[in-house]
C-alpha cells in the first residue's frame, strides 16, 4: 500500500530516502536501490550524492512511529492493542529489582575475583 506522502523512512539504510520513496510509490526497495547506484554513479559520482544528500535534508522524516516517547512507548501501545492493558504491579517490579540486583551483585563478584586473582599473581611475583 503506497503512502499519500512523500517521507524519509526510519526503516531505510541511508538517511531513509531510498526506503520513503519505494514506500511512497510501493515499489521493491532493493531495486530502486540499485537504480538510485547506477543513477549516482551515471550522473558522476559527486553531483549524485549532492542530489541525494538534499534528498535526505529536505525530505520530512516519517511521522508516527517513535516520534513522541521513543520506541519503547510505541512497543508498550503495540501490547496494550495486542493483549490488553498490562498493568506492572509492585511485587512485579520488586521481582524485576531483586533478579536484576542478584546479576550485579554477580558481576560484581566475578569482578572482584579476578582482580583477587591478578592481586595475588602480582604480589607472588614481588616476594
Amino acid at each position: 500500500m503506497a503512502t499519500k506522502r512523500l517521507y524519509r523512512s526510519r526503516k531505510g539504510q541511508i538517511f531513509g530516502v531510498c526506503q520513503g520513496i519505494a514506500d511512497w510509490r510501493d515499489l521493491p526497495v532493493d531495486t530502486l536501490r540499485v537504480i538510485v547506484a547506477l543513477a549516482i554513479l551515471v550522473t558522476g559520482v559527486f553531483p549524485g550524492l549532492v542530489i541525494y544528500g538534499l534528498l535526505g535534508l529536505l525530505l520530512p522524516l516519517e511521522p508516527g512511529y517513535g516520534t513522541t516517547y521513543g520506541d519503547d512507548y510505541e512497543k508498550e501501545r503495540r501490547r496494550e492493542r495486542t493483549y490488553g492493558r498490562t498493568t506492572t504491579t509492585k511485587e512485579d517490579l520488586r521481582s524485576t529489582f531483586e533478579s536484576l540486583k542478584r546479576k550485579v551483585e554477580g558481576m560484581e563478584e566475578e569482578i572482584f575475583d579476578k582482580e583477587r586473582d591478578w592481586d595475588q599473581r602480582f604480589h607472588e611475583d614481588v616476594r
